[in-house]
């Protein structure tokens, strides 16, 4: 085996060196992240900045208003007004998108699809970013800059890479229950109408006496599930690139306006202190035999832009547009992305980006001590107090509002999750017992046919963990590559850092 070369020590922006890159500075090992991490925050800013003017992900989509309606009472668990009242419709404006392609990508690319809701309510905007899959491959917000980056270009060839996209698979395996959804039919959805949607985080629902519960949201639409077959999504890719934005334009245009409806898991606190993996890590669902999906409502589109620069491309959208009812929770990926879309948005549209019709609030005022700024377009708040406090009749803080707080504790370090058979579970169950045959030939036939241009050992290392999570999944996926499946077993027994040096360059 050649020797490995001593490598340089990584650090930031300013040369300090970095004791991590992989495991975000938190209280506890379940969280949530601290703001003291520097690193995380320089690491994740600077790559809400590496792309102007389009999205750094999400660059292409389709949007479209419609309503929500409350169709089931869950007053119980939240105080939030556009929910608790059955029958009562709030608008909303909906994003639908690919993940990691260009603007100019094709709309049948095997790739996540983004699912992002924006309700207009009486209490300000919230906003539901999620994707159309329950999980996904990351759990630590530091590694997206770096996972992202295996999913674009190479920085000298400006091709896409398979060796950039699996050694980073081969080197994360909480990823494989999210890889095995992608390269499943899954992964290709015919359109935006037929697939569902998901909040993939965990987030808090509180009620009038502060009481909460965890809860993670699921939209399922109405019209059924279709998805492309590999060869299917190929050849759409040349017959009609833009072919979901189509379908979604269209198919509202002539009065067929798609709907989903919304259901939700919940979990209590005393549940998720000791439930048998952590219910805050977005790499793992629900099972629904524990907790069991509850209807909430039910959504539909039914007006399509006037103009798709004005609102859908200036459309912007936080997981940390919160209403009084709805919160946050330890999920660290959340955590980051708290952080980090507002601060892309800020880049990409200018720090007055909420003033934006489509992003402005329509059913309430808006009222803040911002001022100024790029692209402030409205009165600015005329001669009114800027600060806060003031004894000028400014708006005030409302205690009554606030979220429950949560007990929080431990040693502020990057904890970093041990990796167990935990992780590989739910990715075998979906192979084994969710999957049909075909299924499971669309999968094996869509693995093969990428991680096949990929380096040979980077071909071992990722089979040896579809084996992990199933063994005929693995052999399968080796026998398809040609490879060694004796071979391919030997790596899986292996430790993770073991199976890394064993397939060193």
């Amino acid at each position: 085996m050649p020797k490995e070369r001593k490598r340089d020590t990584l650090t930031t922006g300013f040369g300090t060196p970095v004791d991590d890159d992989v495991s975000s500075v938190t209280a506890g090992p379940k969280g949530p992240v601290l703001i003291q991490d520097v690193h995380l925050t320089e690491k994740l800013a600077h790559f809400d900045r590496e792309r102007i003017p389009e999205r750094v992900v999400h660059a292409k989509g389709a949007g479209a208003y419609g309503y929500f309606e409350v169709t089931h009472d869950i007053t119980k668990h939240t105080r939030a007004k556009f929910l608790c009242e059955v029958g009562k419709r709030t608008e909303v404006f909906v994003r639908f998108s690919t993940v990691g392609g260009e603007k100019g990508s094709a709309d049948s690319e095997r790739d996540p699809r983004g699912f992002a809701v924006k309700f207009y309510t009486e209490e300000g905007n919230y906003d539901m970013v999620g994707n159309n899959t329950p999980v996904f491959f990351i759990r630590d917000p530091l590694k997206f800059p770096d996972f992202i980056h295996t999913q674009k270009r190479n920085p000298a060839t400006n091709l896409k890479d398979p060796d950039m996209f699996w050694d980073f698979l081969s080197l994360t395996p909480e990823s494989i229950h999210q890889v095995t959804i992608l390269f499943s039919d899954r992964g290709t959805p015919r359109s935006y109408r037929h697939m569902n949607g998901y909040s993939s985080h965990t987030y808090m629902l509180y009620n009038e006496k502060r009481e909460y519960c965890w809860v993670q949201l699921h939209f399922k639409t109405e019209q059924g599930i279709q998805n492309f077959t590999g060869e299917e999504a190929d050849r759409m890719r040349g017959i009609d690139p833009d072919c979901a934005t189509r379908d979604l334009y269209d198919a509202i245009a002539r009065g067929d306006h798609p709907s989903w409806r919304l259901e939700v898991q919940i979990m209590t606190p005393e549940q998720a202190k000791d439930y048998r993996f952590d219910p805050f890590d977005v790499t793992k669902v629900w099972p629904h035999g524990d907790f069991p999906p509850t209807d909430v409502g039910h959504m539909v589109l039914n007006r399509n832009p006037e103009n798709y620069f004005a609102e859908v491309e200036q459309s912007a959208f936080s997981p940390g547009n919160f209403v009084p009812g709805i919160a946050a929770s330890p999920d660290k990926m959340l955590q980051g992305r708290l952080f980090s879309y507002h601060d892309a948005q800020r880049h990409r549209l200018g720090p007055n980006y909420h003033l934006l019709p489509v992003n402005a609030p329509k059913a309430c005022p808006m009222k803040s001590y911002q001022r100024d700024g790029f692209m402030r377009f409205d009165s600015n708040a005329g001669g009114s107090p800027n600060y806060w406090p003031n004894s000028f009749g400014g708006p005030s803080p409302n205690p009554e509002v606030a979220p429950p707080p949560i007990e929080v504790s431990g040693i502020a370090a990057r904890h970093a999750y041990e990796l167990g058979d935990v992780d590989f579970v739910q990715a075998g169950d979906l192979y084994r017992k969710v999957m049909s045959d075909e299924d499971r030939e669309h999968l094996i036939g869509n693995i093969v046919s990428h991680l096949g241009n990929a380096q040979k050992r980077l071909q071992l290392r990722q089979t040896a963990l579809f084996c992990k999570a199933d063994a005929e999944y693995g052999e399968r996926v080796a026998k398809g590559l040609g490879l060694n499946v004796d071979e391919v077993k030997r790596l899986a027994a292996m430790s993770q850092e073991e199976r890394v040096k064993a397939t060193a360059q």
